[in-house]
């Protein structure tokens, strides 16, 4: 596709502007989009526009609420044990340290993960349509063999038969 405004060279930029229900779209150049006075800010001079910016007002969404602080009136900094990484840091440079991270600032990050996942915390992936039914039946299988398992050690054998039986049904339809 060729950029809408010179004509000459390829659209590298691909943006969609909705203002009062109206929908632009434009398809231009990186020159041509610098040119244009909307996307310079977006732009900011010859750097390109990064993920991080995109989503540090995520982030940092607290500055717009106000600071939270501790009993002693002090910003509340969470701190990784494992690497020391500061959530402040984080904020500024958009990656964790170390895989602890995760945990260190679980309580900042649940909100943010809800805002952007529309309300899950988790991400449990799609599965495609044409392998779906055998990995839905995998999973399946391996669910009942955990509950099998916890099932034995409580002594529950009845119960255990008959998730044993449930196994076997699933894995011979498998088979056909």
């Amino acid at each position: 596709m060729e950029c809408q405004e010179c004509h000459v060279r390829p659209a590298s930029l691909h943006f969609t502007r909705i203002i009062n229900g109206e929908k632009q779209e434009f398809h231009l150049c990186e020159h041509c989009a610098k040119d244009m006075g909307d996307f310079n800010d977006m732009m900011a001079g010859s750097s390109a526009f990064s993920i991080h910016n995109l989503l540090s007002g995520l982030l940092n969404f607290e500055q717009h609420i106000g600071e939270q602080t501790n009993q002693k009136g002090t910003k509340n900094d969470l701190q990784c044990e494992k690497c020391g990484l500061h959530y402040q840091e984080f904020t500024k440079i958009g990656k964790f340290g170390c895989d602890q991270c995760y945990k260190a600032f679980e309580t900042k990050l649940d909100p943010i993960f809800r805002k952007v996942h529309s309300g899950n915390t988790t991400h449990n992936g799609k599965i495609p349509k044409r392998t779906g039914k055998s990995i839905g039946v995998k999973r399946k299988i391996s669910e009942l063999k955990k509950q099998l398992q916890q099932l034995v050690l409580e002594e529950e054998f009845e119960k255990a038969v008959e998730v044993r039986d449930e196994i076997r049904a699933l894995e011979n339809r498998g088979d056909e």
